[in-house]
């Protein structure tokens, strides 16, 4: 399948539900909407809502229940970008190729930006009706998911970690979201206990191997590509897969794991071939 074609065409899906979400709610202070949809509205791939999307079809699914939990994801994620951002976090002035929100708003009206996203998200998991589902996302961006693995990461600043560290701090701050966004869309989609035992899997492992290709992206990308700066994971003294392995094995690993990951994906038919096309582009991306 084309896998560019497919992200293209969802991420066009997605990013328009985003907008309309947003755009019911007419109580939102201006102000704060136009945070928020700046933040929104500068680009990204989109791979969190479209795993969720992708994961709904692999088990039968449609993407129309899914839409609700794609742009909450979508919306969490962007809520983390812009308090990873700020001055007291990794101190950054651009995002996606635009100065970072506070850069335009001012540090308090980005961080209530952030919040704001994070809330409006939770209220479109509820439109989902599917507790479970909302209990797992508040789950993966908590103190045990992504906000957890961003203390971690803060606090290993500087901090010589072993590969295992390393890994667990990953796998809470970036690997957690993505892995229940494959899982959440499942669970939309119909999958039963099969299913998503390998699609946990499936996300688990592109989960990490996501967050390695980051890393040697901060190390060898190109900035205008990526639409921040390089080099800042070193700048900031942070343990990351090519600091402790070197370039080479950390680009061994990431493909070790997602041949895993696609691995995993034996059991499925055709309808799961976005998954597995998600699963090379995490590896192959250059931003």
């Amino acid at each position: 399948m084309n896998i560019e074609q497919y992200l293209a065409e969802n991420k066009a899906k997605i990013d328009a539900s985003l907008l309309r979400y947003l755009s019911e709610d007419a109580a939102i202070p201006k102000i704060l909407r136009e945070a928020m949809e700046y933040s929104l509205k500068a680009g990204g791939k989109r791979i969190r809502p479209i795993l969720a999307v992708a994961s709904a079809q692999a088990v039968g699914g449609t993407i129309e229940p899914v839409m609700p939990l794609a742009c909450a994801l979508e919306m969490i994620h962007t809520f983390s970008l812009i308090h990873d951002d700020l001055p007291a976090m990794d101190d950054d002035d651009f995002r996606r190729g635009l100065p970072t929100n506070h850069k335009v708003f001012g540090e308090g009206v980005a961080v209530l930006a952030g919040d704001g996203l994070l809330s409006f998200a939770f209220e479109l998991l509820c439109r989902g009706e599917c507790l479970e589902v909302i209990r797992d996302v508040a789950q993966a961006t908590g103190p045990s998911g992504m906000v957890g693995g961003q203390v971690l990461d803060l606090k290993a600043e500087g901090v010589a970690l072993t590969v295992e560290a390393l890994e667990n701090v990953h796998r809470f701050k970036t690997g957690r979201l993505i892995s229940v966004s494959v899982t959440g869309g499942a669970k939309i989609g119909g999958a039963d206990a099969a299913q998503l035992e390998t699609l946990k899997s499936y996300g688990d492992k592109i989960g990490l191997a996501f967050q390695i290709a980051d890393d040697i992206l901060n190390v060898e990308g190109d900035a205008k590509t990526l639409g921040k700066s390089v080099g800042s994971d070193a700048k900031n003294c942070k343990s990351t897969y090519p600091a402790l392995l070197g370039l080479q094995a950390s680009k061994a690993k990431a493909r070790e794991l997602v041949s895993e990951a696609i691995a995993a994906l034996d059991g499925f038919t055709a309808a799961a071939d976005p998954l597995r096309g998600i699963a090379e582009y995490v590896v192959l991306r250059k931003n």
